[in-house]
């Protein structure tokens, strides 16, 4: 998985995960439930359903509100996280997950405007 974070990613949501099955993502969704083991838990994305992601090593911190999953895509659907970001909710502003699902879904039903493939620049 080395060179994810350097190669561009689609952003999607739990509707998408099948259509992007080994290749690399970007995923934005809120914590609902971290597994004992600390080396998977849950998200949620801007229409509710649920999507699971695996990590490599346990977490070492505690996680909670919207985060961003760097990942590839698994047979099984689950995201195999390369990285995350907590997305800070400051200012008491939340960050609007059915909003950015809409903002999703426009991305994606017109490519010839948002394309995530960027030229690499050298």
């Amino acid at each position: 998985m080395a060179g994810i974070l350097d190669v561009p990613k689609p952003r999607i949501n739990c509707a998408m995960l099948s259509q992007h099955i080994s290749r690399p993502v970007c995923f934005v969704g809120r914590v609902e439930k971290v597994h004992p083991s600390g080396k998977t838990f849950t998200v949620s994305d801007g229409e509710g359903k649920m999507a699971t992601v695996e990590l490599n090593e346990p977490l070492e911190e505690e996680l909670s509100g919207v985060l961003e999953v760097i990942g590839m895509v698994s047979n099984k659907g689950a995201i195999m996280a390369a990285a995350y970001n907590m997305l800070r909710e400051d200012k008491g502003i939340p960050f609007d997950l059915e909003l950015y699902n809409e903002a999703l879904k426009v991305i994606h039903d017109f490519p010839q405007h948002y394309p995530f493939e960027v030229a690499a620049s050298g």
